[in-house]
């Protein structure tokens, strides 16, 4: 009994352990970022891991626009096409999911192996016929165009919210059909009360897809018009061979800045999915 516990004590320190050293290697670049972004010189500094002279005033510089940094703007266009993209997509997402896990209707499973096909290829293949289309519609260099690519498709990442939809229990749907509830009235007063956590997901996974997005930006927004770049296209500019030496720790900054918005999102939504998690589904 006593070698059992010994083993199993054993066990756990050693996978503490290793989540430790995986958890101090993944810190490695963030501390690194942010001690960069406090340093008092602009350049690409390798020389030392912690900065010799600390100073703010680059996150000063990057609220103070100029010809090539322009990072307010750059913020604002940023969050307002993620804002858009999430609800659009939360929707497509959630109303997909209710309807391959819920209804019944001809051509179901077949429409369900097919967007599972779609999931299979990169969307970058079909970068060129997007954009072709897009301006077909003059829809480039425009954050409406944009969207729409976002969140065109998100309905065909489904099968995570209808895995959690299969859990929630039939019976209350038949008792709100019987009760005379139409099948959108069950969607937003039964099933989605229900699932916090997997909305929660949808939206984090939802807002993290622009925000983080540099290729689909990159190509759309292709005018090269500095006050309509995302954060992404901004940052990137920066590191330009004729910039780099001037705005490379102005970079750093607007990295750690980026950060911020999706720290407060998860911050914010935890304690929804926890109380997700805990609470009832089925009372008395």
């Amino acid at each position: 009994m006593k070698k059992m516990k010994s083993n199993r004590t054993s066990t756990i320190v050693m996978h503490n352990v290793l989540i430790g050293v995986l958890a101090f290697i993944w810190l490695i670049p963030i501390v690194w970022l942010l001690c960069t972004s406090f340093s008092s010189y602009s350049g690409m500094n390798t020389s030392t891991f912690f900065p010799e002279k600390w100073s703010a005033i680059h996150y000063a510089k990057l609220f103070s626009p100029d010809t090539v940094a322009q990072f307010p703007q750059w913020f604002m266009n940023t969050f307002i096409i993620a804002c858009f993209t999430c609800v659009i997509s939360t929707l497509f997402v959630l109303m997909v999911a209710y309807a391959t896990s819920v209804l019944r209707f001809p051509m179901r499973k077949p429409l369900m192996n097919v967007a599972v096909i779609l999931n299979l290829f990169p969307g970058m293949l079909a970068m060129i016929a997007v954009y072709f289309t897009l301006k077909t519609f003059d829809l480039t260099n425009s954050y409406v165009g944009l969207i729409m690519v976002y969140s065109a498709s998100a309905g065909l990442g489904y099968l995570i919210a209808k895995g959690f939809f299969d859990t929630v229990p039939r019976a209350l749907c038949e008792a709100a059909r019987i009760d005379g509830c139409s099948e959108a009235r069950i969607f937003w007063q039964v099933i989605l009360p229900m699932s916090r956590p997997i909305v929660v997901y949808t939206v984090i996974s939802s807002f993290l897809v622009p925000w983080m997005d540099f290729v689909y930006a990159k190509m759309i927004l292709n005018a090269g018009i500095s006050e309509k770049y995302t954060v992404a296209i901004g940052l990137y500019k920066m590191l330009d061979k004729s910039l780099i030496n001037t705005y490379f720790t102005e970079f750093c900054a607007g990295g750690v800045l980026v950060s911020i918005p999706i720290s407060i999102l998860f911050m914010i939504m935890q304690k929804f999915y926890v109380e997700g998690i805990t609470g009832g589904a089925v009372k008395g």
